[in-house]
């Protein structure tokens, strides 16, 4: 008969290793989270992946979602041993994110007696609500998650030594 020998107190080791990897996952989710950032930035980037619809003709001009650079600049990363979370804690960016219709409003002058509107002045306007299409700048390409899968890979690897 032959035998096979393991020296298993450098398996015990290993083992002992990729068991507190698994318990200890801060620094895995600190990865994670930071490549989710950088997904979402590089949505902006590219006005959505896939491409987010356009204003209406006649709309403004300008990068999508990005007017002020306050939803682009409110989006945030963290992370802790159980979660990787990137969002913003804007109301107005859910209908951004998921679509849907604002709801129908009074627009009035902030710094002007009237409005003008094609050559007509108002004192109010009755606006009916505005359709906003879906632009999900939350949200993560196939290549992302294999970047994620890939940080899960390498820290494994790092963890046990290889």
């Amino acid at each position: 008969m032959i035998d096979i020998e393991i020296d298993s107190q450098a398996v015990l080791r290993a083992l002992g290793r990729l068991e507190q990897a698994a318990v200890q996952r801060a620094p895995l989710m600190r990865d994670i989270s930071e490549i989710m950032h950088t997904a979402v930035k590089e949505n902006f980037e590219a006005e959505g992946r896939p491409r987010w619809l356009g204003m209406r003709p006649g709309g403004r001009d300008g990068r999508l979602l990005q007017d002020k650079g306050t939803l682009k600049g409110s989006i945030s990363a963290a992370s802790d041993n159980d979660h990787a979370v990137v969002g913003t804690d804007l109301k107005y960016a859910a209908i951004h994110q998921f679509g849907g219709k604002t709801r129908p409003h009074e627009i009035r002058p902030r710094n002007a007696r009237a409005l003008k509107f094609g050559g007509r002045y108002a004192k109010k306007v009755n606006h009916p609500g505005s359709d906003i299409p879906a632009r999900p700048f939350l949200a993560l390409t196939e290549q992302d998650a294999d970047e994620i899968e890939a940080a899960v890979e390498d820290y494994l690897r790092r963890v046990l030594g290889g």
